[in-house]
């Protein structure tokens, strides 16, 4: 098989996004804002956006099977209160819960927090106990900066965080780093927010001993890591001036990188720094850049093209395309298996 680990439900039917925006309307009138009945989209609406966009292009380049969950830009949790972002949460991982219930066999969900600046995060736990129960969230996707681009949240190593890792251990269930929309005009939000947060959120990470408290927790840090691969030799450097053990024990038992990375020259230097094991294969189709890329004449995003002109052996390529998403998302795994997979 082939599994993407990363994917995005961009192409949400308009509704949602009208819904959205009522909802917005409303921060500061809770009695205005729209409930979730209102929200009316049909399963036909759901499939007319997949199949011709996702499906269509996991179909052309041989993509089995997608973690799936709601689009990153628009989770948004800088907007409204935690009741704004409850609802919000709460309406979107239900839509990408019935996507992967019409398509079982080609998406798998996964589900955003309901996070709020300044909020404590434990207040996410009850939505991601719903995703896992109620929805079958194989993972979810957590937000480092909700204040979006203004960094007022602690690090990831703080302990207002521990509630939520200690329920990602007991579900046995790893989380995506990803930030959402940046409202600071300093960053734009796909070009530097994203891979900002995936480099400050690695360094992070250096600088604590959060594994030492969660020996079993699992992170992926998306598009390739930010400039976490590129850097390694720095980040080698200042673990030593930190008194930190070597990256391979001090991080690599817990954390992983996904291949959205839009360039062979990226990709050979991810998969030449980073070892095998820690690399899971994703395309974040349909994601921030669509365009074809008149240098080669594909898709950006086509990262399958790169892995396989990556020289990995063989073993190494099955891993990354399907043997570490497996591992590293269990409860994926055991989905996959009562399949038959």
């Amino acid at each position: 098989m082939i599994i993407d680990c990363h994917g995005h439900y961009t192409t949400a039917p308009p509704a949602l996004e009208a819904w959205r925006k009522r909802q917005i309307a409303a921060v500061g009138d809770p009695s205005a804002a729209p409930s979730p009945d209102e929200l009316r989209i049909e399963d036909d609406d759901l499939r007319a956006t997949v199949e011709p966009a996702q499906l269509r292009m996991m179909d052309e380049r041989g993509i089995d099977l997608t973690v799936f969950s709601p689009r990153a830009s628009f989770m948004a949790h800088h907007i409204g209160d935690f009741a704004v972002s409850a609802a919000w949460a709460s309406v979107c991982n239900d839509l990408v819960h019935r996507v992967a219930g019409l398509y079982p066999d080609r998406f798998a969900p996964a589900a955003m927090l309901p996070q709020s600046p300044g909020v404590d995060p434990a207040t996410c736990v009850p939505e991601l106990v719903r995703a896992v129960e109620e929805l079958g969230a194989v993972a979810i996707n957590l937000n480092p900066d909700p204040s979006g681009g203004h960094w007022s949240a602690p690090p990831l190593t703080d302990r207002s965080w521990y509630p939520v890792y200690e329920k990602m251990a007991e579900y046995d269930i790893p989380a995506m780093i990803h930030v959402s929309t940046s409202v600071n005009p300093a960053f734009h939000t796909t070009g530097a927010h994203y891979l900002n947060a995936d480099t400050t959120a690695f360094m992070q990470l250096v600088q604590g001993d959060l594994f030492k408290d969660f020996p079993t927790l699992r992170l992926v840090i998306p598009h390739g890591g930010g400039a976490v691969p590129y850097h390694w030799g720095r980040f080698r450097g200042l673990a030593m001036a930190l008194g930190r053990p070597e990256l391979e024990e001090h991080v690599l038992g817990n954390v992983y990188f996904d291949t959205c990375v839009y360039h062979q020259p990226g990709s050979d230097l991810l998969y030449e720094v980073i070892p095998a094991r820690n690399i899971l294969f994703a395309s974040e189709a349909i994601g921030a850049v669509r365009d074809v890329d008149p240098c080669t004449g594909h898709h950006f995003d086509d990262t399958r093209r790169y892995a396989e002109a990556a020289k990995l052996s063989a073993e190494d390529l099955a891993a990354v395309q399907e043997h570490n998403a497996r591992r590293v998302y269990p409860r994926l795994d055991a989905l996959l298996k009562r399949q038959g997979r």
